[in-house]
């Protein structure tokens, strides 16, 4: 493999009641030769980037690495017309657009390992897969929601009262709700500092240039989930899953153990690691031990 190497595409991608195909951005991160296993890595939010798991780099040269950017976010098409279109953003149109990605670079018949971050874990599905990574996520909202709610109510009385107001009043906007977010963020979703980290600004910052994604997906923010994931539950298609798979979260996390459980009691072949000192950003938290583990795992 040529260390340093990277190449960056657009795959089109075709979506039915669409005039035109949308645009998939892709980045590849090393050598895709025909005896290497790439790494796919299938972003979160809903409604981030690729950007904030480009820590990631630390695996190559030794692992290829395919990021790219979900449709309505990064580099790939936007659609804001489509906000608020709880029946168009569904998870399954995500599938068909990694699917089509997978065959635009011409790996349908190879082996693939896939890391999942967040609610991504909902995507995977590779006729060639050879290992998969649920970095940080949940296996169903409902429950992750519980893991939540504990953290919450260890939060500042004046925050709690003030999440319980917006959410009373449906108002989520004015720099009183952001803030009493922001508290919960530092605690759970990095613990890096300074705040916020490069990698989490990151994320912040696609939030903020389209919501289309993330507000019509899951709502406001991490605490208060109202879009078409709020029902979301892939507990029952678990036991699918015959590849090794690595479980990660953090010891501080949003998606704390009881949301990674079910993953846990249904997956065969499954390892979990849960990283000290870190929260939902573990990989940028705990950066070196989350490369070490995940580096060991795909080499097993």
């Amino acid at each position: 493999m040529t260390e340093g190497l990277e190449t960056e595409g657009l795959a089109p991608f075709p979506v039915e009641g669409l005039p035109e195909p949308c645009q998939t951005w892709y980045k590849i991160v090393g050598d895709l030769g025909a005896s290497a296993v790439p790494l796919i890595v299938l972003h979160g939010g809903p409604g981030a980037s690729h950007d904030y798991l480009l820590p990631l780099v630390d695996l190559a040269p030794a692992t290829p690495l395919i990021f790219y950017d979900q449709l309505g976010n990064g580099r790939s098409t936007h659609l804001p017309e489509k906000n608020g279109d709880e029946k168009f953003w569904i998870v399954e149109l995500f599938m068909k657009e990694l699917d089509n990605l997978i065959k635009h670079l011409g790996l349908r018949d190879r082996s693939i390992d896939m890391l999942a971050a967040e609610w991504a874990a909902a995507q995977p599905s590779a006729s060639k897969l050879r290992r998969l990574v649920l970095s940080n996520s949940l296996a169903s909202m409902q429950i992750f929601h519980e893991g939540v709610n504990v953290l919450r109510k260890q939060l500042p009385k004046d925050v709690q009262e003030v999440l319980d107001r917006a959410e009373e009043t449906k108002d989520f906007t004015g720099p009183e709700y952001e803030a009493a977010v922001e508290v919960f963020y530092k605690r759970h979703l990095s613990l890096s500092r300074p705040w916020p980290a490069p990698e989490v600004q990151s994320a912040l910052d696609w939030f903020a240039k389209d919501p289309t994604v993330y507000g019509t997906m899951y709502g406001p923010s991490e605490l208060y989930v109202s879009g078409s994931l709020r029902n979301w539950n892939c507990i029952p298609k678990l036991s699918k899953i015959k590849v090794p798979t690595l479980l990660i979260n953090g010891e501080q996390d949003e998606a704390q153990d009881v949301a990674n459980q079910p993953f846990f009691d249904n997956i065969e072949k499954v390892k979990w690691i849960t990283l000290d000192n870190a929260a939902h950003f573990s990989h940028v938290d705990q950066r070196e031990s989350y490369m070490k583990h995940l580096g060991a795992f795909l080499k097993a």
